[in-house]
């Protein structure tokens, strides 16, 4: 069990410690230039501030959207993100009998949050840029996977040198299928019984557009992008 987001950030942070023992940098140091770390909002901001303050990188938040089984919203049968990329989860869309005609309803209302969002949070400050760095992509949980993996596909086209996906919690499924796909996971608590993200949160109140915006506006909050080391 985790205290909040924060906590479950901290625990995160020090197993990602030896993974990204090559990524530079040194406590009390400049930030790691071959480094940076992604939040998906908006629970995964508070967890990604941890893992950047203690990792010492620059934050950003990547923005991907849920695509919510039309009458059961919290059941995910895909999801989008940045830069126009959608995953599917085919199981999901068969055991629901949604329609071709309900899945574009749904995808056109969470591009335009989407949009909406990404304003909101970065204004004119541009994206992070990732190219040729480690890039640790952090969530606060991993249920059925659909967020993240839309994340990752969106990522391998900006070029980075690295990707690892790092979650306080995750369904051993939703792992596996990730690891599958060549991806790198960091998950310090892979429960055998998994129903829902919260239940390993003592506190697990939803996260304000407030504390976002508040995080990335923080002193070590993104550098804007520059020199990659």
């Amino acid at each position: 069990m985790y205290v909040d987001r924060s906590d479950a950030g901290r625990v995160l942070a020090a197993a990602l410690a030896d993974v990204l023992a090559d990524t530079g940098g040194a406590e009390g140091g400049p930030p790691r230039a071959g480094l940076a770390v992604l939040a998906l909002p908006r629970g995964g901001v508070p967890v990604a501030a941890e893992v950047a303050r203690v990792l010492d990188a620059p934050l950003d938040v990547f923005m991907v959207r849920k695509l919510g089984v039309p009458g059961r919203p919290e059941l995910a049968m895909g999801a989008i993100a940045t830069g126009g990329v959608r995953v599917c989860n085919e199981d999901v869309l068969r055991s629901y009998a949604v329609s071709g005609d309900q899945l574009e309803a749904v995808a056109a209302r969470e591009t335009a949050e989407l949009a909406r969002r990404e304003r909101l949070y970065r204004g004119d400050r541009a994206p992070l840029d990732v190219t040729g760095r480690a890039v640790v992509v952090v969530d606060d949980g991993l249920a059925t996977g659909a967020t993240m993996r839309a994340a990752v596909a969106a990522l391998r086209a900006r070029g980075p040198r690295r990707i690892v996906v790092a979650v306080p919690v995750a369904a051993r499924e939703s792992i596996a299928a990730l690891r599958a796909e060549g991806v790198e996971v960091v998950c310090p608590l892979v429960p055998e019984r998994f129903l829902a993200v919260g239940q390993f949160y003592d506190d697990f109140a939803p996260t304000s557009d407030a504390e976002v915006r508040a995080a990335l506006d923080a002193p070590a909050a993104g550098d804007g992008g520059g020199e990659v080391g």
